[in-house]
């Protein structure tokens, strides 16, 4: 395991002692958690966006997308436990 050292201003350093010590955890213990949850979030915001950009250019190459109100009646049911029939992407503009 590597070593990396951070710098943290008084003030905040007091902070992150008495958060380690409400949570029962040491201080370290506390930035190793708030890092593997940032690299965590950050890892899940790459691929949103990956899959963002593979839907956008499907939308692009064949001109179809399902309605934002057949999306929400599917996403609802789904919600409710219902599993309903998934919506048809169809032509925009129609």
């Amino acid at each position: 395991m590597s070593t990396t050292t951070v710098r943290l201003a008084p003030r905040l350093k007091a902070r992150l002692t008495a958060a380690a010590r409400k949570a029962g955890k040491t201080p370290h213990a506390l930035i190793v958690e708030a890092i593997a949850q940032t690299v965590e979030r950050a890892e899940q915001e790459d691929q949103l966006h990956e899959l963002a950009d593979e839907r956008w250019a499907k939308l692009l190459e064949t001109g179809k997308s399902v309605a934002w109100e057949d999306a929400k009646t599917y996403l609802r049911a789904r919600a409710r436990g219902v599993r309903p029939r998934r919506p048809a992407a169809r032509k925009l503009g129609r």
